[in-house]
């Protein structure tokens, strides 16, 4: 099996990247979080997973061990595939799914495209015991109501999750309470 592959970037699509090395380019499937760091020419490494299908030989790669070892255990679940595991990383970070799992959210993971509301609880109950959370990998704090509501205006105004995630976590501690000022707060961040 690839476990890993470094060359440079020959080229970018949607959802995949062309990684030239030894003469050969590769096609990876990467989540959007790696297609926003890797440019055409840039040297790349990435931690892969291969997948062997009866038709297809696929290659998916992430920029760390943590994102593949995830993506590994996502796809040990029923009904997930390495393409709704790719849709999971590329919408959800680490800590928002761990922040799910932990908080039993599931409407969190039916932000994922693809992902239902039966389909979300599959995956926090088999995450559940899969999931490992030590010191290295603490659950972030639970969302209180507001910053889930600001979370969903940011998310229905165009914002990706990861982006709203980011947004609110530079929200300074004594923000007003209302989501509506949150949200302003939030949209000053990306200005």
């Amino acid at each position: 099996m690839i476990a890993s592959i470094q060359g440079m970037v020959a080229s970018a699509s949607r959802d995949y990247v062309v990684i030239v090395t030894g003469g050969i380019g590769f096609k990876v499937f990467v989540p959007h979080t790696a297609l926003d760091r890797l440019d055409t020419g840039d040297d790349a490494f990435l931690h892969t997973s291969m997948i062997v299908r009866e038709d297809s030989l696929s290659l998916y790669g992430f920029i760390t061990a943590e994102e593949r070892e995830l993506f590994d255990v996502l796809l040990t679940i029923n009904g997930v595939g390495p393409r709704m595991g790719l849709a999971i990383l590329s919408t959800l970070t680490l800590d928002n799914l761990r922040n799910a799992v932990v908080s039993e959210r599931a409407e969190i993971l039916t932000r994922v495209p693809g992902v239902g509301k039966k389909t979300a609880q599959k995956i926090l109950i088999e995450l559940k015991d899969k999931l490992r959370f030590g010191p290295d990998t603490a659950p972030v704090a639970a969302f209180d109501d507001v910053s889930s509501d600001v979370l969903d205006a940011l998310v229905a105004l165009g914002y990706s999750i990861v982006e709203a995630q980011t947004a609110i976590q530079s929200l300074p501690k004594d923000a007003p309470p209302t989501v509506e000022d949150r949200v302003r707060l939030a949209l000053q961040y990306f200005a």
